[in-house]
């Protein structure tokens, strides 16, 4: 039986696709986890694919999941989402510093990014011309980018009903600090949860397991390893920042675990107390 296998890039999965098609065997295998030697100095193509043939064939290589097309369209569209947002992010960030940089201080306490904030922004004056078209140009960025952001919200929310994961979102929103948005990032980033054989799994998957260096009888763990999918975890993390507040049902939450089966509000409801009661 001939098998193929190539590392996980930037060229995705369309080579894999189209061996599967051909009725090949084919594996998309973890770069991070493939062997190497550490006094191995030389790398060329050849010397690579020998490599990961030898490795393929005594069994020491990882293999990636690889999701289907109507998964990784829907991961494309949340991480453009998601890059549309560090954009905005950015473009915030940049307007925030010129203000300060020329002595104008929006007052603390008061949100920003509403209409009154934009108005006051607009209402800033220089003595310099150029530094007019400056502020003006950054204003225009922030709202730009805050527009396509939105354009990739509404487009999500709109997508939704048609994915095969829209009843595994609309239980995850049961759940405390979950909206679906986060659950949305969430599973197109994971795919089906059930290829998971733990939660203890699926936590180092995520990297959200403790780091580990220990030797004889001494036993020294760290902080969480961050390895694995970042923005799954971050998606992860953000949410549960809900949680260190008391455990409640509040007129939110009631509202978006709606569509939810009763199985799953049972189970949100036993982990925002549990969670609530440890952190």
């Amino acid at each position: 039986v001939l098998l193929w296998c190539y590392e996980a890039g930037p060229c995705g999965y369309v080579l894999y696709h189209q061996l599967m098609e051909l009725g090949e065997e084919c594996q998309v295998v973890a770069p991070s986890k493939t062997p190497r030697k550490p006094g191995d100095r030389i790398k060329t193509d050849r010397r690579d694919a020998l490599i990961l043939a030898r490795q393929l064939r005594s069994g020491d290589l990882t293999a990636v999941w690889v999701p289907d097309s109507d998964q990784e369209a829907m991961r494309d569209l949340t991480r453009t989402r998601d890059d549309f947002k560090a954009q905005e992010h950015k473009a915030r960030q940049q307007l925030n510093a010129f203000v300060l940089r020329h002595g104008y201080h929006w007052p603390s306490g008061k949100k920003r990014w509403t209409q009154t904030h934009y108005n006051w922004l607009e209402s800033l004056k220089f003595e310099h011309e150029w530094l007019q078209i400056v502020l003006q140009e950054y204003i225009h960025a922030v709202k730009l980018a805050s527009a396509r952001v939105d354009t990739m919200t509404t487009q999500m929310m709109e997508l939704l009903p048609q994915w095969s994961l829209a009843p595994v979102v609309n239980c995850l929103v049961a759940l405390r600090g979950v909206d679906k948005i986060s659950a949305m990032i969430l599973l197109a980033e994971l795919g089906d949860i059930s290829r998971f054989d733990s939660p203890k799994q699926l936590m180092a998957y995520l990297g959200l397991v403790p780091s580990e260096h220990s030797s004889g009888k001494r036993r020294r763990q760290g902080g969480i390893t961050l390895t694995g999918n970042g923005r799954g975890r971050r998606a992860l993390i953000e949410s549960g920042w809900s949680y260190r507040f008391p455990a409640r049902k509040t007129k939110h939450l009631k509202h978006k675990e709606a569509d939810a089966s009763e199985g799953a509000k049972a189970i949100a409801w036993k982990a925002q107390k549990r969670l609530c009661g440890r952190y």
